[in-house]
């Protein structure tokens, strides 16, 4: 019997068109909100002062757009980035709804581009887009971004999954 084990994708599993959705979707907590928020430094009040938000259009905390993206890009890692050896650009972020505490999302990713790094063999370059979708159904943020993703035989790719050589010890026996 072989050994199963799910390794993600790889620059050669990757084609222009290709989408992949993620399997969960996450639901964004205040503590999400507030962690990131005060872990960034960020001191719009929107995103935690409910006396502050409540004057403004939204009436409750919104939440923080940059915790937004980040999710995002994490709901996607398992799909297609768990390989990726850089990052190299993001392009037109855009948030077309807002997020809010209690709010479930999911990743939606397609591969726009893709090519052979022309200084690196172990990589290729590949260019995506992704989003985040609501429980509404509502799209809470697009992005594109360019990434550096290894081959399947760089040695960084590697599976790192010690192994060992003592016998199992429960279950069937011979």
């Amino acid at each position: 019997m072989s050994p199963q084990e799910w390794r993600s994708r790889f620059y050669e599993d990757l084609e222009v068109g290709d989408v992949y959705r993620s399997r969960f979707g996450r639901t964004v907590t205040e503590t999400d909100n507030l962690l990131f928020t005060t872990l960034t430094m960020n001191t719009n009040q929107l995103h935690f002062s409910s006396a502050y938000a409540e004057k403004t259009r939204w009436e409750k905390i919104l939440v923080n757009s940059t915790f937004t993206l980040a999710l995002v890009t994490g709901l996607s890692v398992q799909d297609v980035t768990e390989h990726t050896a850089a990052n190299l650009a993001w392009h037109e972020v855009t948030l077309p709804a807002p997020v809010f505490y209690g709010d479930t999302i999911w990743a939606e990713t397609e591969i726009l581009d893709k090519r052979e790094s022309q200084s690196n063999p172990k990589v290729g370059i590949v260019r995506m887009r992704s989003r985040g979708i609501n429980q509404r159904r509502e799209v809470v943020i697009e992005f594109e971004r360019t990434i550096m993703i290894y081959r399947r035989d760089a040695p960084e790719a590697a599976p790192d999954f010690p192994g060992t050589d003592a016998d199992w010890r429960t279950g069937p026996r011979d």
